[in-house]
């Protein structure tokens, strides 16, 4: 197995060396891009490098001491230009975050493998499995906001980006002959648009994985145990995981521990945790175990529409259509159908082209390659 070569590339650190780099790649038609985030060593993440490649130029831009990267902005929106990225959600939104940059013409190259039908589709797999070249991952949890880098980390960077073109090219003509390039490119257009989840002044624990199963009361427990880590996360610069786990708030409050004594026989934490948090986290159980019942927070429930009694039988009959369908296509089952879209269609059970494009969820790629079926098999159903 071959191992890639330093790819050579250029540091820019400097406004004018960026202005410089871009007046030399504005005429391109596809550039690749890439980024090396701080999420793993700080409370609020940041783009630490951006890494960029086109026109035989490989850049590695230093965000930290070039804060301003405006003159980037107008190439991410470019329609006639393509930027290639390598599982490209989290970049995006990290993109759209720190600088206002927003994206047009995107090109994910993984999820591009996965509509290939590729099971191990990280870019070290990718570019292994098209390449026979093994990419060097020893910096891939290493902390991006530490200056001066070493030199080895920003080779590290550089050569993620190194591949992404012909990779790219190489998938795009793969996709056309099996027509599945504008599956992709309408996925792509979706990708485009995430943008980071802002929690407001919304209760901490709408976006904690558990809560909904909890009581009132340990509900309240909860959300004081998470604006309690938040603060404590935010004072010490360091990620929420990093501080106290949530298997260990959902344990506090699953079990209403009142003393440290009581969450160290309930296991909580470790005896280490428990001497330096112990305290205040069991002030926070008391404090809700006073609270009236009429201040006990209350999780926000959908109601669930009532639908025919022949909607179960209907998503049986679907699934297992998709499920043959993807078989024969060497895809993810998920892939071409997840099981909120198919529910959505046994619901709504469309007579037409127009009611399917009308469900919500439902991409054009979906309608028109699939749709015919669809309705033929829903014609069928009861």
């Amino acid at each position: 197995m071959a191992t890639v070569a330093d790819p050579s590339y250029r540091f820019i650190r400097t406004p004018a060396g960026l202005e410089q780099f871009v007046s030399r790649i504005s005429q391109e038609k596809i550039i690749a891009v890439d980024l090396e985030a701080d999420s793993m060593f700080h409370y609020q993440e940041k783009v630490c490098l951006l890494q960029m490649a086109g026109n035989g130029e490989n850049v590695v831009i230093d965000p930290l001491e070039v804060d301003d990267l405006s003159f980037l902005a107008p190439i991410f929106k470019d329609k006639a230009v393509c930027k290639v990225f390598h599982g490209s959600d989290y970049d995006v939104r990290s993109l759209y975050r720190d600088f206002s940059i927003e994206i047009s013409n995107l090109f994910d190259t993984q999820l591009a493998s996965m509509f290939m039908g590729e099971r191990e589709t990280s870019l070290g797999a990718v570019v292994c499995n098209r390449f026979g070249i093994q990419l060097d991952k020893r910096y891939q949890k290493k902390d991006w906001s530490q200056r001066p880098l070493p030199e080895g980390m920003i080779e590290y960077a550089a050569s993620d980006v190194y591949h992404l073109i012909p990779l790219a090219r190489m998938l795009m003509d793969e996709l056309e002959e099996k027509g599945r390039l504008d599956w992709v490119k309408e996925e792509c257009d979706y990708l485009s648009a995430v943008r980071p989840m802002e929690n407001g002044n919304d209760p901490l624990f709408l976006r904690f994985r558990g809560a909904g199963r909890l009581p009132r009361r340990n509900l309240a427990a909860l959300e004081g145990l998470l604006q309690y880590r938040r603060e404590l996360a935010e004072k010490k610069d360091r990620p929420l995981f990093k501080v106290i786990s949530n298997t260990a708030l959902l344990k506090i409050a699953t079990e209403m521990t009142e003393t440290p004594r009581a969450m160290e026989a309930a296991r909580c934490m470790s005896a280490k945790q428990i001497r330096i948090y112990g305290k205040p986290l069991s002030a926070i159980v008391k404090k809700a175990n006073a609270l009236a019942e009429k201040d006990l927070p209350t999780y926000p429930r959908k109601r669930r529409p009532s639908v025919s009694a022949k909607v179960p039988e209907r998503i049986k009959i679907i699934k297992a259509w998709r499920d043959r369908l993807a078989d024969g296509l060497g895809l993810d089952p998920a892939l071409l159908f997840n099981k909120a879209l198919m529910t959505a269609i046994a619901v709504r059970k469309p007579s037409d082209i127009r009611g399917l494009r009308l469900i919500e969820g439902i991409r054009n790629w979906q309608a028109k390659a699939f749709g015919k079926d669809i309705l033929k098999i829903l014609s069928t159903l009861p």
